[in-house]
């Protein structure tokens, strides 16, 4: 007897090649289509990056374009919602999962889960009271409206679901799971180089993540400044893009480190990128669980991380340098340089994280016991 795959909405803002999308891909291109049929509403009318995999894997791109809070987005997925008969809907819009939730309860979707990818407890709490009413109001929501509470790690459930969530029978801590295959391929380093003209004997530091204030990026060119001032043949390599792009182009200049600044765009080569790179700065602000640092682990980089980034994040703990935001850009440099300097390569550091809780095929394990709850 054929079995009926489980029918999943995820909620999303749009299908671009973020940490929570890349994630999603990672899933979608891993499960059993037998077992699981996902499909995406999406919040914009424009194309995103993995839009065409996702309709030539057989599924549905939905978009609710009304804006948010309207009556008309509320209608929208009421009707799409009634229509369709999922059996799961999985929300990763972080505080508004509660509502959209709620819709679901209302159209009897049977598994509600609401996904928690970043700690915003630190930014929330420094919110106008307006936003914390709104805040408020959400999270008693996701606890009227959610069968499963899910957090990427530790702080990202406890920042959406309060400081009790592991006392509630539904919530669960599941990684993002990462295909860790393209790090083991022979690395390439001398023509990633040549992509940007880079020489052999020149630092490259590396970086990946959306331009956005959250990642840090002033501070991150800062140190990076400090760096060229004690070891002038050194480049910067940035991948990603965002609102705060042009702005950080133009503070690269005034800092005087434009020319050996790589403003990269964003990449679909990620992992190739970070085996060229001598080490990974990543000083965010917050996070959830950032996966590119995970990434780096893979790719055998010293990764230099904010003492913001959530524990789970490090499991090759050699590889893990974990500084204060509150320590000078100097002081970050000489971290990085002396991190540089003892780089190593190291084929078993893949094999490890296959072994983690951060492996795909452990990951959708986990999603799969979501779904059938």
């Amino acid at each position: 007897m054929s079995q009926t795959p489980k029918r999943v909405l995820h909620v999303v803002r749009a299908m671009n090649r973020g940490g929570v999308e890349t994630w999603l891909m990672h899933l979608l291109r891993r499960m059993d289509p037998r077992r699981v049929h996902m499909d995406f509403l999406v919040q914009t009318a424009e194309p995103a990056a993995y839009d065409a995999e996702i309709l030539d894997r057989g599924s549905r791109l939905l978009r609710c374009c009304e804006p948010v809070w309207s009556p008309a987005w509320f209608t929208h997925l009421d009707r799409l919602l009634r229509k369709a008969g999922y059996d799961a809907l999985h929300s990763h819009v972080h505080h508004f999962s509660g509502w959209v939730l709620g819709v679901g309860r209302s159209c009897g979707v049977p598994v509600r889960i609401a996904h928690s990818h970043l700690d915003s407890l630190a930014l929330d709490q420094t919110a106008r009271w307006p936003r914390r009413c709104y805040l408020a109001a959400s999270k008693r929501a996701i606890g009227a409206f959610a069968t499963r509470l899910v957090g990427v790690s530790r702080v990202a459930a406890r920042a959406l679901f309060g400081p009790t969530w592991q006392n509630d029978p539904r919530g669960v801590l599941l990684h993002c799971g990462i295909d860790f295959s393209p790090f083991r391929m022979s690395p390439d380093n001398r023509n990633t180089r040549k992509l940007w003209n880079i020489a052999d004997d020149e630092l490259l530091i590396g970086h990946v993540g959306r331009f956005d204030p959250q990642k840090n990026h002033a501070f991150l060119l800062d140190i990076f400044a400090e760096i060229v001032r004690r070891r002038e043949r050194s480049r910067l390599l940035l991948c990603g893009d965002g609102p705060s792009r042009v702005e950080m182009e133009h503070r690269a200049r005034d800092l005087g480190v434009a020319d050996r600044t790589i403003f990269a765009g964003v990449r679909d080569d990620v992992p190739r990128l970070l085996r060229a790179l001598d080490a990974f700065v990543f000083p965010s602000l917050w996070e959830g669980l950032p996966l590119a640092v995970v990434e780096a682990q893979a790719a055998s980089a010293p990764c230099i991380i904010s003492d913001a980034i959530s524990e789970e994040t490090g499991v090759i703990r050699r590889l893990i340098h974990r500084v204060a935001l509150a320590r000078a850009p100097g002081e970050w440099a000489e971290i990085v340089l002396n991190a540089a300097r003892h780089r190593s390569p190291g084929s078993e550091n893949v094999a490890a994280l296959e072994q983690s809780s951060f492996d795909i095929s452990y990951c959708t394990e986990q999603v799969y016991g979501l779904y059938s709850a």
